[in-house]
C-alpha cells in the first residue's frame, strides 16, 4: 500500500511539473518578443494568414486589407488559456491604430505579443 502511494505520489509530482513547464516554456521570450509596424501602403487588398509559434502562444490570424486598411482580423487559431476579452481588446486596438505598435493588455503581455506577432507575420510576408 504505501508502495503504491509514493508511486502515485510520484506520478502526480511529475504530470505538475511537465504542466508548470508548458505553461511557463517561451515566457521569456515571449516577454521581450519585438513587434514591428507594418506598413499598409505595400499591402495590396486581400486576406492574408500569419502564424506565430511558441509553445501555448503559438496562434494563427487572417487579417483583411482593402485600400490599404486593416478592416477586419479573425482568428483562425487561438493560443491556448485563451482570455476573449485580451484577444478582442488586441484585436480591436490593431484595427483602430492601423499598425500592430499598439500597447499590450496589462497582465496578458505574452499573449497580447503573440497575437501582435502573428498580425505582423501576415502583413509581412
Amino acid at each position: 500500500m504505501k508502495k503504491a502511494m509514493i508511486i502515485i505520489l510520484g506520478v502526480l509530482v511529475l504530470v505538475g511539473a511537465g504542466g508548470f513547464f508548458y505553461l511557463t516554456s517561451g515566457l521569456e521570450s515571449g516577454e521581450n518578443l519585438a513587434i514591428n509596424p507594418v506598413d499598409l501602403q505595400k499591402i495590396e487588398d486581400g486576406t492574408y494568414a500569419g502564424v506565430y509559434e511558441s509553445g501555448r502562444w503559438t496562434n494563427e490570424v487572417a487579417v483583411s486589407v482593402a485600400n490599404h486598411q486593416i478592416t477586419s482580423i479573425d482568428v483562425v487559431k487561438s493560443v491556448t488559456m485563451e482570455s476573449p476579452d485580451v484577444t478582442s481588446t488586441i484585436i480591436n486596438q490593431v484595427i483602430k491604430i492601423q499598425n500592430t505598435t499598439v500597447d499590450t493588455v496589462s497582465g496578458a503581455t505574452v499573449t497580447s505579443k503573440a497575437y501582435l506577432k502573428s498580425i505582423e507575420n501576415a502583413l509581412t510576408q
